[in-house]
């Protein structure tokens, strides 16, 4: 009799090789998408806790993703860095009694010497602010105080004699009618020596600490009201001194 052929008692297994690629390829789309996730984030800790898992999962925790540092993308904010919907950091209440009462010594100065057409001062969120329209020490176009009002710049620097002593901001602002004479090539740099002159006089007062003082020229960048009309390009030629909260660090530090 003829044999029967003994069936085979399993059958050929197929072949999955090609699983290991796939594998391979879903773990680079989850670490596209991790990492397109962490770019819109603006939690850099999560960032650093997504990154280091991971690096645990691909190489043990080393890799090209390791985590070192991370700029924050950049939200919208307004001009002085502040969310649109963001409260502004104000001041602190003990600091801003403090400054009101020198906010008033100010003011009782202005009523003195009558100029309460030319200058104002304003509490803001970054403190005391003192707005000096430029023809009361400067002649136009020019940048050197006055000989005759170097006695009312001088008055003013008593005023800033504080205690304790506080940082101070000088700085110079025009209108945006175009300058350029053998003197100043812009209104920025007009705006600039006014400032730097306005507070080198200031700090000739030998009770105040010229470490305390930095002076900034923003030309025609900051205005305060309309340049479409001589009164307004007259509010915003000016000179202005900001009287910072206790421990704030001097604007030039910042920027």
């Amino acid at each position: 009799m003829a044999k029967k052929k003994k069936h085979k008692d399993h059958e050929e297994h197929v072949d999955e090789s090609w699983l290991i690629p796939y594998a391979d390829l879903l773990t680079l789309l989850l670490a596209l998408f991790i990492v397109l996730f962490a770019m819109s984030s603006i939690d850099a800790k999560k960032f650093e806790m997504m990154s280091k898992s991971f690096n645990t999962v691909l190489s043990g925790g080393t890799g090209m993703m390791e985590y070192s540092s991370f700029t924050e993308p950049k939200e919208n904010t307004d001009d002085d860095g502040t969310k649109p919907d963001e409260p502004k950091a104000g001041i602190k209440d003990e600091d801003k009694h403090s400054l009101e009462k020198i906010q008033q010594q100010v003011n009782q100065f202005i009523k003195e010497k009558k100029l309460e057409a030319k200058v104002t001062t304003k509490l803001t969120d970054e403190g005391l602010l003192l707005s000096i329209e430029d023809n009361i020490f400067f002649d136009s176009g020019k940048a050197v105080i006055r000989q005759q009002d170097i006695p009312l710049a001088k008055e003013v620097s008593d005023l800033l004699v504080l205690k304790p002593a506080r940082n101070i901001v000088i700085s110079g602002h025009t209108d945006n009618i175009p300058i350029r004479n053998s003197e100043f090539k812009s209104n920025w740099h007009l705006s600039v020596m006014r400032a730097v002159n306005f507070m080198g006089l200031l700090i000739e007062n030998p009770k105040l600490d010229a470490k305390t003082f930095s002076a900034k020229g923003y030309g025609e960048y900051k205005p305060i009201a309309s340049n479409n009309n001589e009164e307004g390009r007259k509010k915003n030629r000016r000179v202005e001194v900001l009287i910072l909260p206790i421990g704030q660090e001097n604007l030039n530090t910042k920027e």
